[in-house]
């Protein structure tokens, strides 16, 4: 028996660790919600500005493993509520927790302990026990804990939350303000009113009040006969009802969070983001003009300002390529040649570069070769790419915001639709295995993104879960969760535009459908995701508007005239470019792909001539010579005739010296 026992606790010991790690495991920074020790717990709740819901727990206890998804869950929820009330977990399972654990009276894992704001030294918390403990049920009697304050001590920067009177609400028809009133009318028993309060807590430029429905004369002045629905006060005195396509609490947040003048309040943030990268690049820039455009479509313009900035900017800080870094831009060159959707003449550009880079056996490749390349600088026919940043769906309020970040961000999007759009378009490409547009992704921030940190973080989620992705849908919907994760983590930061502010994508005013409710908490609805994913990446929504046109060539001056007929020669040349016009009108529009075509690849591709290019047969330029194709197979020819000719001429003067040597022998004899 004492050896069962001895053999039983050796087991204890082996697994326990393990155990106690999970505790790393279970909560991560990360997480939107505080961690917690015996050191930080009481300066944390003690005479706080806000109110406190702290989950003591146990990293051994498997009860509390199942519901740590549930608990980070109701964090990402309430995380803008944070400046009334935040959300923490305390690990009693470890050691160092054991005093302070015993001191606030945990017998019980998991134990939920509320600490209203501005509480003293001496209180150790309001336990809650009840049985329920569902998200909705407990972000509710999170709302009830902060009604529940008095005046004096409610949160610094909560509002209130009780119902306003028509007394009080009807007087601010008609008037003039610096800032949006929303007065939301439900039912007594609604808290869809008090959680959007607090979703906008953190949003400048909106005020919400809620009223409530048995408030007769102001439901009859409102003519509200919906509920809950949302009555809007314009700065300008005007007052109307705010229409949503769902009456639930996220259609309500998210549409008054997009108002003209809501923004997030900044908050200083030391993470870094897709966004720090162009702060360097824009700073020294005066502001571009601003360009009109419709967020539901992708334009190619900023697709072709990213691809732009990866070729001439973010290249050009390598001299030379070579091993990994060779390997892994002769990947991204072959997956934006083989799925690129945009427009023909930058696909021949990426097909040129492929096929130039997997034909060169070097092992180091000088970057101004790469360049010279891109640049066009053989000069072939139908390949361009324009050498500026024009942003338009990525476009930001001011330098330095946006951009390349989002730019690159969207070309991924693009990639990973067309993907599945043409399954068998990386065959035989070394790129077939899964998810290979985000594996390339994935390698070329790590190596070549010019934010480091940021490629960290993608790195890491990439290496946590990229492995579980399988097919071509899931690609697609792990880069869309990615990319909100990301937005969820530097909402409100430095980076975060306010124009443009970080939210859940698509909008509801996007896709309505992609919207759900489940018991009380917003859920995606993946199918209607993945399909207005599929309709808003795909090659028929991409616009041309904006986009960078080819040079013209300039035409050669008319022969035979003076060039001291100035006024003369300038009106024909006019004449000649108006003639010249619709030519090179319709050249550019076989170089642009249309919404909905694919781009001709391989023997199916039309090379084409631009007028004064060089003739119809060619349009390579040699030795800079002006030469083009049908010069040089012309010379060959020449060449070939003189050769033979001279052969002939040879021959012939050999039989006729021979003939005269043997007629001259026989007469001497």
């Amino acid at each position: 028996m004492p050896r069962r026992l001895r053999l039983a606790a050796a087991v204890l010991l082996w697994l326990l660790p393990g155990c106690l790690g999970a505790s790393t495991r279970l909560y991560a920074e990360e997480d939107p919600l505080r961690i917690l020790g015996s050191l930080s717990l009481r300066p944390t709740v003690t005479n706080s500005s806000s109110a406190w819901l702290v989950q003591f727990y146990s990293s051994w206890c498997g009860h509390c493993i199942q519901y740590s998804s549930t608990w980070k869950a109701l964090a990402q929820d309430v995380q803008d509520w944070q400046q009334a009330m935040g959300v923490a977990v305390l690990d009693c399972a470890q050691e160092e927790n054991f005093d302070v654990c015993k001191e606030y009276g945990i017998k019980f894992y998991p134990t939920f302990k509320f600490f209203k704001a501005h509480s003293g030294a001496g209180d150790t918390g309001t336990t809650y026990r009840g049985a329920d403990r569902e998200i909705r049920s407990i972000r509710q009697l999170m709302v009830n804990v902060l009604q529940n304050h008095t005046r004096l001590d409610r949160p610094d920067h909560c509002p209130p939350l009780d119902p306003y009177s028509s007394g009080q609400l009807l007087p601010l028809l008609g008037q003039r303000s610096d800032h949006y009133t929303a007065i939301i009318v439900e039912d007594p028993d609604s808290y869809v009113g008090r959680e959007v309060i607090l979703d906008l807590l953190q949003f400048s430029g909106v005020e919400v009040k809620r009223a409530l429905s048995s408030d007769r004369p102001l439901v009859d002045a409102l003519h509200v006969t919906a509920l809950p629905t949302v009555h809007l006060l314009h700065p300008n005195g005007t007052h109307t009802h705010l229409h949503v396509q769902k009456r639930l609490r996220f259609f309500f947040s998210s549409l008054l969070r997009t108002l003209p003048g809501v923004q997030r309040r900044s908050r200083s943030s030391s993470s870094s983001s897709f966004n720090a990268h162009t702060g360097a690049l824009s700073d020294t820039h005066s502001p571009e003009p601003w360009r009109d455009m419709d967020r539901s479509r992708v334009y190619t313009a900023d697709l072709e300002s990213a691809l732009h900035y990866v070729l001439r900017v973010e290249l050009a800080t390598h001299d030379a390529l070579e091993g990994e870094e060779l390997k892994i831009f002769k990947d991204f060159v072959t997956l934006v040649a083989k799925l690129y959707p945009g427009r023909a003449s930058v696909v021949k550009l990426m097909e040129t570069l492929s096929d130039w880079l997997l034909s060169l056996p070097l092992q180091r490749i000088p970057y101004q070769a790469v360049l010279d390349l891109v640049d066009n600088k053989m000069r072939i026919a139908g390949v361009f790419l324009g050498a500026e940043l024009r942003w338009v769906g990525c476009q930001g309020s001011k330098p330095g915001l946006r951009g390349y970040p989002c730019a690159l961000w969207t070309l991924f999007h693009v990639l990973t639709v067309q993907h599945e759009a043409t399954p068998t378009a990386l065959d035989n490409t070394g790129l077939e295995g899964a998810a290979p547009v985000l594996q390339v992704m994935r390698r070329y921030i790590r190596t070549f993104f010019g934010c480091e940190e940021c490629g960290r973080h993608f790195d890491q989620a990439a290496a946590g879960h990229l492995e579980q992705v399988k097919s071509n849908e899931e690609q697609i919907l792990w880069l869309w969760n990615q990319h909100n994760q990301v937005n969820y983590r530097l909402a409100g930061s430095l980076s975060d535009d306010p124009l443009f502010p970080k939210a859940s994508w698509p909008s509801p005013s996007l896709c309505a459908s992609c919207h759900e409710e489940k018991n009380g908490i917003h859920v995606w609805n993946q199918d209607q995701v993945l399909s207005f994913l599929r309709r808003h990446y795909g090659a028929s929504n991409l616009s041309p508007q904006y986009a960078l046109s080819p040079p013209r060539l300039t035409p050669p001056p008319p022969t035979g005239r003076k060039h001291t007929d100035r006024p003369k020669q300038e009106e024909e040349e006019k004449e000649y470019q108006e003639e010249r016009k619709e030519p090179d009108r319709k050249v550019e529009e076989q170089l642009d792909l249309r919404p909905g075509l694919q781009p001709l690849r391989g023997e199916d591709q039309v090379e084409v001539q631009r007028p004064g290019s060089g003739g119809a047969g060619g349009g390579v330029r040699i030795l800079g010579l002006g030469f083009n194709s049908v010069d040089m197979s012309l010379c060959v020819v020449l060449y070939i005739c003189s050769c033979l000719f001279l052969m002939l001429l040879f021959f012939f003067f050999k039989v006729r010296s021979r003939r005269w040597k043997l007629r001259h022998s026989r007469l001497h004899v």
